[in-house]
């Protein structure tokens, strides 16, 4: 999941809680001390997710569909993918307008972790949340996440096969998003 899908996943919590949610994945370690109690249980929340959702049968199914030279690399792709799913799905919901709203004056107002410094004032001022709902900004997302990696632009590389395999993707997070929303109810409980 992506920052859009984390979000959303977090919307119910406090401002602390949604943040550590939005940052967690330029937090390194796991002494999460220095920061705020919500915002370490939002960091926490984050990574439990994750490992969740790289797990899940249709995430591994849509990985083994990527192709080789890349498929290491089709994890941060297929997170970018799944928001994009979201945000075309919701964009209407006013509840989603409130969530962007509400990401954007927190990522504004706080300052992110180094390895995101740079990049979260890019993703306000550029509205990625709602920019993800287009399908062709989404694929320019992952080929700019792409340049900022080392070596050959693998992310750049793996855009054909998004849009060859779109509709499967598609069907892949129609699978994936419920399961998720049924696991954390109940985790909840």
């Amino acid at each position: 999941m992506n920052f859009l899908a984390h979000a959303w996943l977090a919307r119910t919590g406090s401002d602390d809680f949604l943040y550590g949610n939005l940052i967690a994945d330029g937090v390194k370690g796991r002494d999460l001390s220095a920061w705020p109690a919500a915002t370490a249980l939002g960091i926490q929340h984050h990574r439990r997710v994750d490992v969740w959702v790289d797990c899940h049968p249709s995430v591994a199914g849509a990985r083994r569909r990527a192709p080789p030279a890349q498929r290491r690399y089709a994890g941060i792709a297929l997170d970018m993918v799944w928001d994009h799913f979201l945000a075309r799905d919701t964009a209407a919901h006013i509840e989603q307008e409130q969530l962007v709203e509400r990401c954007y004056r927190l990522l504004s107002a706080r300052s992110a972790p180094n390895r995101l410094a740079e990049m979260m004032p890019i993703l306000v001022e550029r509205d990625w949340l709602r920019g993800y709902a287009d399908f062709e900004f989404t694929c320019r997302a992952v080929a700019g996440i792409g340049r900022r990696l080392s070596g050959p632009n693998q992310l750049a590389a793996l855009v054909p096969w998004l849009r060859d395999d779109y509709q499967a993707l598609e069907e892949d997070f129609q699978s994936l998003w419920p399961a998720l929303f049924h696991t954390l109810s109940r985790s909840d409980r």
